[in-house]
């Protein structure tokens, strides 16, 4: 009896340690993913007072964050009198009130600005000089983990002079970053919302979309020499016959600039969800 009320009690003990165990562990759990989601939250909320410019958006590092956004569309305008013409395809024109310079004090590696209307897009662009995947993982302001940054790898002019450009951002669940890219997959919005604006300290580049499209993962800055019009064109033919949206209307011509944003689709990583357009127009800043 005494035996088996000492085994009982050992028993007890390793349930009670199992438990403590568990629980533990369970708690130190929670504390990571407590702790990545505070972190994430205020990576994001930096980008949110950077896009949004509220006049209550908190001041880092000595700078009003409303400063730096881009305002809305420019009006239409007026009618065409009797004798003019007005372009129906021609793309609005995007005010580029972007302030580089506050920018660049908080970090000298932003060199453009992307917004694409009626997205969540509406970031600064970054390029590490040494670390092609730092932006991968890290906020404008050094902030490891997600959100990240929307970037481009050195292989890429910063003046966007490459025939081809990729520009990298996660696919977040809440839209932000590239994740709000996803909304192209349906037809509708893939017509309505065709122009992304690329802005730079001294002109605003406007791109339209051609194809929004599950492609593969393979590596976009080299996997077609796009200075030969051979692989430029097999590159542009790929793209438009891929899964998802595109317009064979739109002509892609050797010789034009591209423009393709990059982002993840959910757990499948042998696909990357491409939006790629080519460059239709160019204009000076105010």
């Amino acid at each position: 009896t005494v035996a088996k009320k000492g085994n009982e009690h050992t028993g007890w003990k390793k349930i009670q340690k199992s438990r403590f165990f568990f629980g533990g562990l369970l708690a130190v759990s929670l504390i990571f993913t407590l702790a990545y989601y505070i972190r994430q939250e205020r990576a994001e909320a930096m980008y949110r007072e950077l896009k949004l410019g509220q006049d209550e958006a908190a001041v880092l590092g000595g700078i009003s964050l409303a400063a730096l956004q881009p305002q809305a569309l420019e009006e239409e305008p007026e009618p065409a009198m009797s004798g003019e013409t007005v372009e129906a395809d021609t793309p609005p024109h995007l005010e580029n009130t972007i302030d580089f310079t506050k920018l660049w004090e908080r970090n000298e590696d932003i060199y453009a600005w992307i917004a694409i209307p009626g997205t969540q897009v509406d970031y600064p662009v970054l390029q590490h000089p040494a670390d092609d995947a730092y932006y991968l993982n890290h906020t404008l302001e050094g902030m490891s983990g997600l959100p990240g940054s929307i970037y481009s790898e050195k292989v890429h002019p910063k003046d966007f002079s490459a025939a081809q450009t990729v520009l990298y951002g996660h696919n977040m669940k809440n839209g932000t970053m590239f994740g709000s890219l996803h909304e192209y997959e349906d037809a509708a919005f893939f017509k309505e919302y065709p122009y992304v604006y690329i802005h730079l300290p001294e002109r605003t580049l406007v791109y339209q979309i051609f194809a929004a499209v599950q492609f593969s993962n393979a590596y976009l800055p080299i996997y077609r020499n796009y200075e030969e019009e051979a692989g430029f064109t097999a590159y542009v033919e790929e793209l438009k016959s891929a899964p998802g949206q595109a317009d064979r209307e739109i002509k892609v011509p050797y010789g034009s600039r591209l423009l393709t944003l990059s982002t993840c689709i959910g757990n499948d990583a042998d696909h990357r969800f491409l939006v790629a357009a080519v460059q239709v127009e160019e204009y000076e800043r105010k």
